[in-house]
């Protein structure tokens, strides 16, 4: 089956156009929430809170026989109205919980309840940290630098390569994948209280790399095709580029995603917000690719192509009637 994208060009772009306006209209309503105050709903990391890590005391008899419940864990932590609170084990018997700010008496408390639920904790291992919002200001600020460097050496990077259309394009698919999943996650965070913490962040910075490597890998066939059918017409290069390299396109995606997914269901709560970033973004990424990005760049060419043929004409015909005049 060969696919002609360049025909249906428009509703690819209206696909995500739509995708995109129900994000920043997520966001924009996520900004004046008074509970959010931000794009999306942030975690820990960037609004600060309380982190502590306990560990069982294993030199007392019997105290470490059963394995940590998660189950309980979480219990204890929504009797103390912590239910949003993160929490994994550590290796055998350690738990680590992120959670909002606590005052000392609330951190005893809980720890306290989770000694009588699950053991006794060793008062020497036990750590307890606060993380304050200028530290999440700080990540924060670091995360958009690290991206708006990442774009601007994939713009040189796409301009040398190829031209300056080809990496003109590609950002614009970059940037159509990342606010796809920044608000993704703004409308999950409204509907079902999902955060983005730090490695959503990282996730990010991944979906860039991903997505601008199946780009490259069409582009390349396209301006390959050029070279040897400069005649031919670019949307029918732009086509047969996107089928030749569909299969691997779809491949590569697919395994990633299923890699993803497992991360998703058996990787815990603190990967499931990441793994859920990258399988957005992963996706976005190969349908702009194929969609976008290739279909821009033939729409530019085609009208700076009918640019040139009718600046010609004119020429054409100025020259031809000025020995008549």
């Amino acid at each position: 089956m060969k696919l002609s994208i360049n025909k249906s060009r428009s509703l690819w772009w209206t696909i995500s156009a739509a995708c995109i306006l129900s994000g920043i209209i997520a966001m924009v309503i996520s900004w004046q929430n008074p509970k959010i105050h931000a794009p999306v709903r942030p975690g820990l990391d960037f609004v600060g809170g309380t982190r502590l890590q306990f560990e069982r005391d294993c030199t007392k008899p019997g105290n470490c026989d059963k394995p940590i419940d998660i189950g309980v864990v979480r219990d204890v932590a929504k009797e103390q109205g912590l239910g949003d609170s993160s929490i994994q084990i550590v290796g055998e018997n350690g738990i680590l919980i992120r959670s909002k700010n606590l005052d000392a008496e609330q951190r005893t408390k809980l720890r306290n309840t989770l000694s009588e639920k699950i053991g006794d904790f060793d008062a020497q291992k036990n750590q307890i940290d606060s993380v304050g919002p200028t530290l999440g200001a700080e990540l924060f600020r670091s995360g958009i630098i690290a991206l708006i460097v990442s774009f601007l050496g994939i713009t040189v990077y796409m301009a040398i390569r190829f031209q300056w259309d080809y990496a003109i394009f590609a950002i614009v698919a970059l940037f159509h994948d990342i606010l796809i999943t920044v608000g993704s996650f703004s409308i999950l965070g409204l509907v079902l209280g999902i955060e983005a913490d730090s490695l959503f962040i990282v996730a990010l910075l991944t979906i860039t790399g991903f997505s601008v490597n199946d780009t490259v890998v069409i582009y390349d066939r396209i301006r390959e095709t050029i070279k040897i059918h400069p005649d031919r017409p670019i949307a029918e290069i732009v086509d047969d580029a996107v089928n030749q390299t569909l299969t691997r396109s779809i491949n590569t995606t697919l395994t990633v995603l299923l890699t993803l997914l497992a991360i998703f269901l058996f990787g815990g709560e603190t990967l499931r917000n990441f793994s859920l970033a990258l399988i957005i973004g992963f996706t976005m990424g190969a349908y702009s690719s194929i969609f976008i990005a290739s279909t821009l760049l033939a729409w530019w060419r085609e009208r700076t192509a009918k640019s040139l043929v009718t600046t010609s004409a004119n020429t054409t015909d100025t020259s031809a009637s000025s020995p008549e005049s």
